[in-house]
């Protein structure tokens, strides 16, 4: 036919579709935080900047940042390394594993906290092992690493699972058969395919730990300058009726967050746009 028919588009047309995308952004997102920075300004900058640079918050913060970044990197490596083995093996129980990766998701994150203290506690399962070395674990920054660890894993495993059952094992026998090894193998051919998505579970995780409340607040020991975490100190706020302190807070935390995740997206689009070329 000379002329082209018009393809039937599923959902409705760009404008409706783009107007749907724009509301619903906005009540969820967008008016969010628009009320949190108004809620910010009702300090002055002097007492903003009083606020947010309390030696005790400061100290929150980088606790923070610290322990979500080491529960990220750590859930990359591992999570990674579970979606492999999920991947490209057959086992007995595979199917049981596989369900357990999405626990976190599903239990209240009060209750992994609970959980999580009662077994690294000092008399607790595995707790008292470490203690008997003259390492405690709970109530110090290795009990907040292993919560975010902990809720964060899920989001490294399901990024990288399907990339790995998409990516075409015949690229691995054409290098295998011109003499390439097993490390050249992973770090020449499979790495780089699997590279964004490891980098898109690791800024999820991140992200997720970094908002974390309810699994950290029990194991942590929440002591000021030692084991406060943001999310702790901000409910702290709040309980104080000071609504102002806790907007400049999460202002702050906001702005850590938003920068160091656009980073992170921008280095995967790079990636990937370097992956497409080559």
């Amino acid at each position: 036919m000379a002329a082209k028919q018009k393809s039937r588009r599923v959902l409705p047309g760009f404008g409706l579709s783009m107007g749907y995308t724009v509301v619903y952004l906005s009540l969820i997102i967008l008016i969010p935080l628009a009320a949190l920075l108004l809620k910010a300004t009702t300090l002055n900058f002097g007492q903003t900047w009083n606020t947010v640079t309390e030696p005790r918050v400061v100290a929150s913060y980088k606790l923070t940042l610290f322990t979500s970044l080491v529960a990220a990197i750590v859930n990359a490596v591992f999570g990674t390394l579970i979606a492999w083995v999920l991947v490209r093996y057959q086992f007995w129980g595979k199917r049981v594993i596989d369900a357990l990766v999405d626990l976190p998701f599903a239990l209240p994150t009060a209750v992994a906290g609970i959980a999580l203290t009662t077994i690294y506690a000092p008399n607790g399962w595995i707790g008292q092992y470490f203690e008997a070395m003259g390492v405690k674990v709970a109530y110090t920054q290795y009990g907040i690493i292993i919560a975010l660890t902990f809720i964060g894993l899920p989001f490294v495993v399901r990024s990288v699972q399907p990339v790995l059952q998409d990516l075409d094992q015949q690229y691995e026998e054409a290098a295998s058969t011109l003499g390439a090894g097993s490390g050249q193998i992973f770090f020449k051919v499979i790495f780089p395919a699997i590279f964004p998505a490891v980098l898109t579970g690791f800024a999820l995780a991140f992200a997720r730990a970094l908002g974390e409340y309810g699994s950290v607040v029990f194991i942590s020991g929440n002591m000021p300058m030692k084991t406060e975490i943001v999310p702790l100190l901000i409910i702290t706020k709040l309980e104080q009726y000071n609504y102002g302190g806790a907007a400049a807070i999460a202002v702050v935390m906001l702005g850590f967050s938003f920068i160091l995740l656009f980073l992170i997206n921008f280095w995967q689009w790079r990636t990937a746009k370097k992956h497409q070329v080559t």
